[in-house]
């Protein structure tokens, strides 16, 4: 039976970089946020996006992100009212995709928003990646060009860590990339042996 790794963190702790190592021992990876991407721009996921947000977001046609991103990190409701309208769609989506993965012992899924979605009740297991709040901000700053309050936002938007490292099995400090590796290396051994006892 293919056990799934719920793999999370803030925004800028580096949970993509860890997943895209994962992804390089041969574990199968599926992006929560890339599949939330692909899905807003599917015509049903669209239709509802403008029914509950209206034309303001959309620019001949097609959806401003970074509008509609401005909108829903300072409202938590807004925030909420698309939660309700990707999770499902994207909760559809790794169904499928898990499908082709059965034979595999181990999946990740990733996503940065796993317990606020429910998503971390599918999970087998759990691995919250942290970082410093300043080098969380600085790497956001520098792959979105954001500004500090837009990335402040966003963090506030999100669990704390304290709250997401409350409900993990595993906890990895990224500040470091090697030692965050070595971290992971050491989480697969133990969850194989639990994987062969079992």
């Amino acid at each position: 039976m293919t056990k799934i790794i719920g793999l999370t963190g803030g925004i800028g702790s580096g949970k993509t970089t860890i997943a895209t190592y994962l992804k390089s021992l041969g574990i199968p990876v599926f992006i929560a946020d890339d599949e939330a991407k692909k899905l807003m721009q599917s015509v049903a996921v669209l239709a509802e996006i403008k029914a509950v947000f209206g034309e303001v977001i959309f620019e001949k046609g097609i959806l401003n992100r970074q509008k509609l991103a401005a909108i829903v990190f300072s409202n938590s409701d807004k925030l909420t009212q698309l939660n309700r309208i990707i999770h499902p769609a994207v909760k559809q989506q790794f169904k499928i995709w898990l499908d082709q993965y059965q034979s595999a012992p181990f999946v990740v899924y990733e996503a940065a928003i796993l317990f606020e979605s429910g998503s971390y009740q599918n999970c087998d297991y759990i691995i919250t990646i942290t970082a410093p709040l300043e080098d969380r901000i600085a790497r956001v700053m520098q792959r979105d060009n954001s500004s500090k309050e837009q990335v402040l936002n966003r963090i506030n938007a999100q669990w704390t860590d304290e709250q997401r490292v409350a409900k993990s099995d595993f906890v990895i400090e990224n500040s470091d990339l090697q030692n965050a590796k070595s971290a992971i290396d050491k989480i697969l051994k133990i969850l194989k042996i639990q994987q062969n006892e079992g």
